[in-house]
């Protein structure tokens, strides 16, 4: 049959449902894809080679009895910091080097539970802290489309694995924009979902009140279709809210004559790059050509936003990373009877730079004589913000923005500058600060590297964010490019 790992999610599940492929032959396909381009990329830190083949074996069981669902027996990959039962967990941190979780995260179990195939646990910035995927404690994650250059982060392991064809799919989580920007850098499609509307139990935190799951696809059908398995209540997540889930795959009818769609002025920045710029207009000129309604709106707490994530995401990371003692469980420093020491040595060693800085952040902003100046001040900030898009979307259907304001960049170039680094998540972090839904597609290339749309929707619009991005991507040709790698 070929090369199976370039099929589409809807063309692999048509030849499983066919018996004209078997789980197991697709899952080798991939299998066989990852030993040929993995060296050069470095997308996973585990794989699981013999878990995947016993799992294809056992979608292959499934079919012959005739139960082949949307992602029966397809192989994805799963990001390293929701856990996967006797798969280890590491967080790309030396601190979970060794966890083994003896349980699934809810999104694995619901995967597990419709037959999908897991091939392995993608790469990542420690704990999702980055923006690159170099903060990852084994080893950096490359950008199939420029090996020289940054998959974006903290999702990076995800996206080049889709973008390279290592995986059909993969599982990410999505903090500030963990996500979108990698989606948007490798060119994929990349679903930061409701705040809620996915259960994140099993998904180790970095900002309880930030994170979510999330699909990484190479087009918008197998979004939707991954997005209806994963999402719905689950009672293990006092945070997941008990609606009901649609079919997100129905609401794609390519059409979006009349839908209203605002251009927010804050999200065109003077830092932004000009290819980024010029793709995005274009794609805004596309949309309005489709049938769209363009509207020019506002939403000025835009500027206090990287200010406020910066204050409130470290401050629940100093909180959430406290139980890393080297008491309870991973990486424990023994080498001394002095308790303090122990402790002090274990989160030194076991930490890299950039959660350490943010702890340190986080413990800042909390501490007396701080914490109304900062961590009060910024969650004011936050009720602004999403009052700003409450607003907005009283007069429109959904927002079109970019996703990052560059394209990826070389290896090294912002790591010694936190600030810059921080600065190319503006355009994705109030999405977060306000629990709101939005999707990244590729809208073209600059100087031959991908750039992003992102579409940005109120509470639980999903469907219709996915239906702008679905009609936008049938109407040009920009899923269709894909790295070409030697």
């Amino acid at each position: 049959m070929g090369e199976l790992w370039k099929l589409s999610l809807a063309e692999m599940h048509d030849l499983l449902r066919g018996k004209s492929i078997s789980s197991v032959e697709l899952t080798q396909s991939y299998l066989d894809r990852i030993k040929a381009v993995e060296s050069d990329i470095k997308a996973y830190i585990t794989i699981c080679e013999d878990v995947a083949l016993k799992q294809a074996e056992q979608a292959d069981i499934r079919i012959a009895k005739g139960d082949c669902q949307k992602l029966t027996g397809i192989p994805f990959q799963i990001k390293d910091l929701i856990a996967t039962k006797g798969i280890k967990t590491t967080c790309g941190s030396k601190m979970l080097e060794d966890y083994v979780p003896v349980f699934n995260a809810t999104c694995v179990e619901r995967l597990a539970g419709v037959g999908a195939v897991v091939l392995g646990k993608g790469n990542m910035d420690e704990f999702g802290m980055g923006s690159s995927c170099e903060n990852s404690a084994f080893y950096p994650t490359k950008n199939p489309w420029d090996k020289d250059r940054i998959p974006g982060g903290s999702s990076g392991g995800g996206a080049a694995a889709v973008a390279a064809g290592e995986a059909a799919y993969a599982i990410g989580s999505d903090t500030g924009g963990s996500i979108r920007q990698p989606a948007a850098m490798c060119g994929i499609v990349g679903l930061k979902p409701t705040y809620g509307l996915v259960s994140r139990y099993g998904l180790v935190a970095y900002a309880s009140s930030f994170d979510q799951v999330g699909p990484m696809t190479r087009n918008v059908q197998d979004c939707a279709a991954i997005l209806e398995v994963i999402s719905g209540h689950d009672e293990f997540d006092s945070t997941s809210l008990p609606r009901q889930v649609p079919s997100y795959s129905d609401s794609l009818d390519g059409n979006i004559a009349g839908v209203r769609l605002g251009i927010p002025e804050e999200y065109f920045l003077d830092g932004m790059e000009s290819g980024v710029r010029e793709r995005v207009n274009s794609a805004i000129e596309t949309l309005k050509e489709m049938g769209a309604i363009i509207v020019p709106v506002s939403l000025p707490t835009t500027k206090y936003a990287l200010a406020c994530y910066y204050i409130l995401a470290p401050s629940e990371c100093s909180a959430n990373l406290a139980r890393y003692d080297g008491v309870k469980y991973g990486y424990s420093y023994q080498d001394t009877e002095d308790m303090w020491e122990a402790m002090g040595v274990t989160r030194s060693r076991g930490f890299g730079m950039e959660v350490k800085r943010r702890i340190m952040l986080g413990t800042y902003a909390l501490s007396s004589g701080y914490y109304d100046a900062f961590y009060l001040k910024a969650q004011k900030v936050r009720t602004l913000i999403r009052n700003d898009f409450d607003s907005v979307f009283q007069q429109v259907d959904a927002l079109i923005a970019p996703t990052s304001p560059v394209v990826a960049f070389e290896h090294g170039d912002r790591t010694d500058d936190p600030v810059r680094m921080y600065s190319i998540d503006v355009c994705t972090l109030p999405v977060n600060i306000a629990g709101l839904p939005a999707v990244s597609v590729p809208c073209g290339l600059s100087d031959g590297l991908p750039v992003g749309l992102q579409i940005i929707g109120p509470h639980f619009s999903e469907g219709n964010i996915l239906n702008i991005a679905y009609s936008y991507e049938r109407n040009t040709e920009w899923s269709k490019f894909v790295p070409v790698m030697n």
